[in-house]
């Protein structure tokens, strides 16, 4: 597999059409330091030692990406882990990702988006300490987070350190949806936290190490550098898009509420380059005067649903997303507009129509959601089911923050 710096990734992305938007630094933003660029905390537990890391195109030190920042000061780098989209970001979403040699460093590349969802016991034999740094949204079904829990256990397994380099969480504010019925636990849902959980990724990783959910309840040994002067109401404008479909930040913000429509016969943007900003269908023809037409883009989406044929819906590239903040809810407003919409309502949460789907049960994380959009329950109803696992997950979430 041919890998690309990440300004050629990055050159790539944002060339293909003038609809895309870099992702733009926040002022705000200025006086955040992340874990990773607070070297002067953690250049002392690497000295000597051999180093691996888990990292993306996010890992960055200013401009620079972590891995070629650290080996410039001398760090021992023996071998990189490349997470979903692997380790330059240029893999679509789900794409089963090899192993490889890092071009730019000569660096072994050893892939947890293929074979393996974890370093094997065989990978950590020449390792002294290994470093997690991957930029996190906040969402129970962005993958990274699962890549952490899967990285504790094996450096448990090894007796290795890990390293948490923690990062901002750009919906920090948000705790929302329902915790996961652990029924439909799978690759997208893997422990028991609401839909957006409001935790940092070196949060989480104490979450799950003292709430015994690594495997065998086992507890990883783990040092986190947080993130200085950051709160979780902060907002934070990402430096670099944490995938390639979500390439602006007006996506970020609005993926708690839009992701949900993988589990929808719906396109939500993917083929096209406003991914999670505009809903569509081509039954909406005639009902909705905005469209679009999904492609297969490379790196992206290489099938998506309805590709090639004119999409009619919801445009949300423009939304006040303020309005989220305010409310501190996830929107469920669309999804039942469209289901309501709908024409032909018994393909909206069928899965057997696309193999782009989620089973909408696996998505949401329980088993009665689709049956109150179908009866037209309120979201006051709906939100009344959730209240008592939210409430106690709030509870629980307290003991393990590192921030106001």
């Amino acid at each position: 597999m041919k890998l690309f710096s990440f300004l050629a990734v990055a050159t790539l992305l944002f060339s293909c059409s003038p609809k895309i938007k870099a992702i733009k630094t926040d002022t705000a933003n200025s006086s955040i330091k992340t874990g990773a660029e607070q070297t002067e905390l953690y250049l002392p537990l690497l000295k000597g030692k051999r180093v691996a890391i888990l990292a993306n195109q996010t890992s960055i030190i200013g401009k620079t990406h972590l891995v070629d920042s650290l080996q410039k000061l001398g760090v021992n780098i023996v071998k990189v882990f490349g997470p979903e989209h692997g380790f330059r970001g240029n893999a679509s979403a789900g794409a089963q990702i090899s192993d490889a040699v890092d071009e730019r460093t000569g660096i072994p590349i050893i892939s947890l988006y293929g074979k393996k969802n974890k370093p094997s016991n065989e990978d950590l034999q020449d390792v002294d300490i290994l470093i997690y740094d991957l930029q996190d949204v906040g969402v129970r079904f962005y993958t990274n987070i699962n890549a952490l829990a899967r990285l504790m256990e094996a450096c448990e397994a090894n007796k290795k350190p890990l390293l948490i380099l923690d990062r901002p969480n750009p919906n920090g504010y948000l705790i929302d949806g329902p915790v996961l019925d652990m029924k439909y636990k799978s690759g997208i849902g893997m422990f028991p936290i609401p839909m957006s959980h409001g935790l940092t990724v070196g949060e989480f990783a104490q979450m799950v190490n003292g709430e015994g959910w690594l495997t065998n309840k086992v507890k990883a040994d783990i040092k986190i550098i947080p993130v200085a002067n950051y709160t979780h109401d902060m907002p934070y404008t990402l430096p670099v898009p944490p995938s390639p479909n979500l390439n602006t930040q007006q996506a970020i913000l609005l993926y708690p509420s839009v992701c949900m429509f993988e589990g929808v016969y719906v396109n939500h943007g993917r083929g096209t380059y406003n991914p999670f900003t505009v809903l569509g269908s081509p039954a909406y023809k005639g009902i909705y005067s905005f469209s679009f037409t999904p492609k297969s883009i490379k790196g992206m989406a290489e099938s998506p649903i309805f590709m090639d044929e004119v999409c009619y819906g919801i445009d949300l590239r423009n939304y006040d997303t303020e309005l989220l903040r305010k409310s501190k809810k996830i929107n469920f407003s669309w999804i039942k507009e469209l289901y309501k919409a709908h024409p032909q309502k018994e393909k909206f949460f069928e899965s057997k129509f696309s193999n782009q789907m989620n089973n909408i049960e696996i998505q949401i994380g329980r088993g009665d959601f689709r049956q109150q959009i179908i009866d037209d329950v309120p979201i006051e109803t709906i939100r009344a089911g959730w209240e008592p696992g939210l409430k106690a997950y709030k509870k629980m979430r307290l003991k393990y923050v590192l921030y106001p």
